[in-house]
């Protein structure tokens, strides 16, 4: 049963904020001090466990965790596919190197693996978890803390996500090759399976619906090769394509998918527009150079890794959602033709 305590109700359950509140400090300093870390006067230190004592405070389970370090290490799993692009390795560099800050290793953990038990970590990472897949449908059955980079698009959800607007941004995109004089844009997208291209589909299919423009979309798979995108390219791109007329401009979401398709772009003479949902250094240097959407998926690691640190520490509660920016870099692949 609870007691009551100035300022405490007495049905109220304790938690970290309630001892910050009693303390007179925040809630950052309250779990600094009660986990014996950061900047904190010994004397603040001393009051803050007094009146967790009082209270009867019992951190949660993620927090004591933390606190005992049984493992200093944080798993991080992405789709198998992934770990051949670029995309991928900034994602997992900025996970690495915010976990460093933290004392922290990381463990990697592919689709391609499967457990019979746990991994032995203190929280996981998931960057883009896929629909369907039993690796991460384990992995969130576990109980560890979890946070993911995009929704998972399954039954169950991660205790933190870092998110950003794809769609909004696409239509932004969409805006510009209008400006630019397509009035027939594609897609090449993948499938729902994952958040990221689900949202992507959405936004198109939304976009093309405000302008009272003919959907011309081509779908492959999450893992799809350079003669799958080509195959869906060049469906787009013919003018006996299935949708009466040839794209006058083509939006690539699957990484590496612009420049994959670039040459067929060029042959086509037709002064095509191209652009992908995915910069990299390859869009960057391409010839002309490729209008990319942004990601900035070291900074994307960085923040998901830094969230479940919160959660672990307990400055962060389950359910926390951020959304994390991204930008669109105009380049010469979408100039208007004269």
């Amino acid at each position: 049963m609870h007691q009551y305590h100035q300022g405490v109700q007495a049905d109220e359950p304790v938690t970290i904020l309630t001892v910050a509140r009693e303390a007179g400090v925040s809630k950052t300093t309250a779990s600094d001090a009660l986990r014996g870390s950061g900047r904190v006067s010994e004397r603040t230190r001393e009051t803050v466990a007094r009146v967790a004592e009082r209270l009867g405070y019992v951190p949660n389970g993620s927090a004591r965790h933390l606190r005992k370090a049984s493992t200093g290490t944080i798993g991080l799993h992405v789709p198998e596919v992934l770990t051949r692009s670029s995309y991928y390795m900034s994602f997992v560099f900025g996970v690495v190197e915010q976990a460093a800050r933290h004392d922290y290793d990381v463990t990697l953990i592919t689709s391609g693996q499967r457990r019979s038990r746990p991994p032995r970590v203190d929280g996981l990472v998931l960057g883009d978890p896929l629909g369907g897949d039993p690796v991460v449908e384990s992995l969130m059955a576990t109980g560890l803390p979890t946070v993911s980079c995009e929704r998972f698009p399954g039954a169950r959800q991660a205790d933190g996500v870092v998110w950003s607007k794809h769609a909004p941004m696409l239509h932004r995109l969409l805006d510009h090759l209008s400006t630019a004089g397509s009035v027939r844009p594609g897609l090449i997208v993948a499938g729902d399976e994952s958040d990221w291209a689900a949202s992507l589909h959405r936004g198109y299919l939304e976009w093309c619906a405000t302008k009272d423009i003919v959907p011309r979309v081509r779908r492959v798979s999450f893992d799809a090769t350079g003669e799958e995108i080509r195959a869906a390219a060049r469906t787009l791109l013919a003018p006996e394509s299935s949708d009466g007329e040839a794209v006058d401009a083509l939006v690539c979401a699957p990484a590496g998918a612009a420049t994959e398709v670039a040459p067929m772009v060029r042959e086509t003479g037709s002064g095509v527009l191209l652009a992908s949902c995915v910069d990299s250094a390859a869009t960057r240097m391409a010839d002309p150079p490729i209008t990319s959407i942004d990601l900035r998926p070291r900074e994307a690691g960085a923040g998901c890794a830094e969230l479940l640190f919160e959660l672990l520490s307990g400055t962060a509660e389950p359910g926390t959602e951020r959304v994390h920016p991204i930008d669109l870099e105009l380049r010469p692949s979408t100039h208007p033709h004269p």
